[in-house]
């Protein structure tokens, strides 16, 4: 035998701690301004690069991937090392993980602000940038693998699993949400249409938020907080538990964001099901780390950091206890597009992302320095300005969302609106928005001090790495005796009874399907009697003397990547693949929609690069009050040639999906040029470049033809004749607003958008508005509906 002194790559995690801190105070910032845009649309400065709709997806795109992941690297670099006493197996590796996501984050800054974007939430950034975060994520996936194969800890501690749900289950949602075709170096079209896309998008949106902001945060927790209260984990037998059912059950529950709409209706039972279900395992991990604390509860009154990791763990609870409260579809239908939803987000976010990161900056930087904590009363005071920040946001979002649910579907005894006018409710809840700014900007303030704190700590000490010393035996021939007992081989692992077990429940949801909410709840309960047979069996194996199967496979990295792979898949292959290929789900071909036009298909662009989705829906529920309101309900066939979808998941503005000829084409000029003209109360910005900008005239043959390749059944003569057809139908809309005083140039991006906007909620059947369609004036139509943003 001999010792090995290893000395860790600490550099790498004091690079990914300085990124988060920077990336965090601007993402932060941010969302303070677009919350102040919501409050007084003034705030957005008239510049096209500010407006909130091209600023929101900077916002979430910063906070998720900048802040968050680059305080997740930070924390697995450092746990990882410690957890297998292994450096990171390639420093080469670790630096171009560390620069290539910083380029990442820096090209997202600019192209989304310059309208660069999918439109698809969470996952707004365009193919190239794709490619560069897949490339990124494999240097990422082989340094973590690779030290894993060169450990000097045979056993992967419970932090560790969750590090390899995440760097599997983020690959595999990444390369299926972002399969495209581009049209050029800027711009490309989803694969996936319609229903099919809304389904793609949210199995990874909901899933992003579970192996992106969740899982690896779980594992952060499993290490850092009992290493700041000194005391074990509360129940690795519970971590067991938590793992397996969460890794398992996350992956189905992306429909909950769909209800109600026209994705088909087992779907949609399917996502609530598995979304209610998730209340156990995630309270599991709650409780696991709040009783961790057992004994130790005295050290919060003077510990900063526990209170920063207790109050995250709380706030998680209360996350994971709101999301499947709001998967119900009776309180989805009330909830879905309002502020209760941002609310309910922001609460994980600032609360378990943001203070779990807080607590683990304050206990790391000190320790990656060489020092104590510059001011703990510092730390302190941020603490209480956040938590504070964060109720009055959550708070205010909650009353906001609520009393948007109650007005949209408010009626009169006689059956109508009591509030037929949009603008009403923003105008009820602009109170809200205030607070929510004032909060968020408290939480930022808290935010900045503790950079301040962390900048002072790390100047009054000295870079230092951690090492260890393992001891290293010599290799040589084992020697045989009687008693020698054979290692466990692979057909113990996969005849496992767990594995066993899960089969079982698979063949149970085969036979049952999915058509009705009855067949769901019963597969709910074949899944927890036969989890609770598992559990009788294995601890009768335990009792006995035998070796669990999980200790089978805990000291197998290969075997337990396989089998967390297969549990994420199977629920993603179950809920993707019959929509996506079963005719049956979504017609292919449906007489409510006919292929969009050359000009109508570049107005859609202009509407996804100003980021209109972000405030307004194309979405009608089967609700009365919004069949009132917007018109009828939408049908799945409506959306086959969408690439992507533009269902939206927030209503700042009305929804848009009925609106083509609703109002003439000076109504919808005047309403891009002054909102407050036509719909008074409005805190949509005005869009004056869009009369100014030309759209480019050469792309739209390129289009139609790209269309083609995605099953759009656009013709040949479609294709050649796209640039005259084009141009005939923006001289017929210029020339109708000519002859009521406006003079817009036919090829301006005004023109092209009106286009868009008419044909909206419009079959084969209908022809384009013309001024002697409905023709109300631009204030009484602002009146009739009232436009919001």
């Amino acid at each position: 035998m001999q010792q090995q002194r290893i000395v860790y790559d600490d550099t790498t995690v004091r690079r990914f701690i300085f990124a988060a801190v920077v990336f965090g105070i601007v993402g932060m910032a941010v969302g303070a301004l677009v919350a102040s845009q919501l409050a007084w649309w003034q705030a957005n400065l008239g510049i096209p690069y500010l407006t909130y709709s091209r600023l929101r997806p900077l916002h979430t795109n910063a906070v998720i991937f900048a802040f968050v992941g680059n305080m997740m690297f930070a924390g697995v670099y450092y746990s990882t090392q410690r957890l297998l006493k292994a450096r990171m197996a390639s420093d080469l590796l670790s630096n171009i993980h560390f620069w290539g996501w910083q380029f990442i984050i820096v090209a997202a800054a600019i192209s989304l602000p310059l309208g660069i974007t999918t439109s698809k939430e969470y996952a707004e950034l365009e193919w190239p940038i794709d490619l560069a975060i897949t490339v990124i994520w494999v240097v990422f996936a082989i340094n973590f693998f690779w030290t894993l194969a060169k450990r000097n800890e045979k056993n992967l501690y419970v932090a560790i699993w969750f590090y390899i749900a995440t760097i599997i289950t983020v690959a595999v949602l990444h390369i299926v949400n972002s399969l495209a075709l581009p049209l050029d170096g800027l711009k490309s079209y989803s694969v996936f249409s319609g229903v099919q896309d809304a389904l793609v998008q949210w199995w990874y949106g909901h899933n992003a938020v579970a192996f992106f902001l969740t899982t690896p945060i779980l594992g952060i927790m499993y290490y850092f907080l009992p290493k700041a209260a000194e005391r074990p984990v509360y129940s690795y037998r519970l971590s067991i538990i938590h793992f397996w059912a969460l890794v398992f059950i996350y992956i189905w529950a992306g429909p909950h964001h769909l209800l109600y709409t026209a994705l088909p209706d087992w779907a949609q039972s399917l996502g609530m099901v598995f979304s209610v279900m998730l209340w156990a395992p995630s309270w599991g991990g709650m409780l696991n780390g709040l009783l961790t604390l057992k004994g130790a509860w005295h050290k919060l009154r003077d510990d900063p950091v526990l209170k920063f990791f207790i109050a995250g763990v709380t706030f998680y609870g209360m996350a994971t206890f709101e999301g499947p409260l709001l998967s119900i579809k009776t309180v989805s239908g009330l909830a879905h597009y309002t502020d209760w939803i941002v609310g309910h987000v922001h609460g994980g976010a600032l609360g378990w992302n943001g203070f779990m990161a807080a607590g683990m900056f304050y206990w790391l930087v000190p320790r990656l320095y060489g020092t104590k904590l510059h001011s703990p009363r510092s730390a302190d005071a941020h603490f209480w300005l956040g938590t504070v920040g964060i109720l009055l946001y959550i708070v205010s979002m909650w009353i906001s969302g609520i009393n948007q649910g109650l007005m949209w579907r408010a009626t009169n005894a006689d059956g109508t609106l009591l509030y037929p006018n949009f603008v009403e409710t923003l105008l009820a809840i602009r109170p809200m928005y205030i607070v929510r700014f004032v909060g968020g900007s408290m939480y930022l303030v808290g935010f900045c001090m503790m950079a301040w704190n962390l900048w002072k700590t790390a100047r009054a000490g000295k870079a230092v790495d951690g090492e260890t010393t393992v001891i290293v035996e010599e290799a040589q021939a084992p020697v045989p005796t009687a008693t020698t007992t054979p290692a466990p081989g692979w057909v113990q692992v996969v005849t496992g009874r767990p594995l066993v077990f899960a089969i079982a429940i698979l063949t149970v949801t085969m036979f049952l399907g999915w058509a009705k909410p009855v067949r769901a709840l019963v597969l709910m309960g074949a899944i927890v009697a036969l989890g609770e047979l598992a559990w009788i069996v294995t601890r009768k194996d335990r009792e006995a003397g035998r070796p669990s199967w999980f200790a089978l496979i805990e000291g197998r990295p290969l075997a337990f990547t396989v089998l967390t792979l297969v549990a994420i898949l199977i629920g993603g292959v179950a809920e993707l693949l019959p929509t996506i290929l079963i005719q049956q789900a979504v017609p292919a071909h449906g007489e409510a929609q006919k292929p969009y036009s050359p000009l109508e298909l570049q107005g859609r662009d202009l509407y996804v690069r100003e980021g209109c989705y972000t405030c307004h829906s194309q979405m009608i529920r089967p609700f009365v009050a919004e069949t009132q309101r917007y018109g009828d309900v939408s049908r799945a066939e409506e959306f086959i040639y969408d690439h992507p979808f533009q269902w939206g998941s927030k209503r700042t503005g009305p929804d848009l999906h009925r609106v083509g000829g609703r109002y003439p084409n000076l109504w919808h000029y005047t309403h891009m040029m002054d909102p407050r003209a036509t719909s008074p109360g409005s805190n949509m910005p005005p869009y004056p470049w869009l009369a100014e900008n030309r759209i480019r005239v050469k792309d739209a043959p390129k289009k139609l033809s790209l269309m083609r390749k995605l099953g759009v059944p656009y013709t040949h003569t479609d294709v050649d004749s796209a640039e005259a057809r084009q141009k005939s139908q923006g001289e017929a809309i210029a020339a109708d607003l000519a002859t009521q005083g406006v003079q817009v140039a036919w090829d301006s991006e005004m023109v092209a958008l009106v286009a868009y906007l008419q044909r909206l909620g419009r079959g084969p059947q209908d022809v384009p508005a013309t001024p002697s369609e409905v023709a109300p004036t631009a204030s009484a139509a602002g009146a009739q509906e009232g436009g919001g943003r």
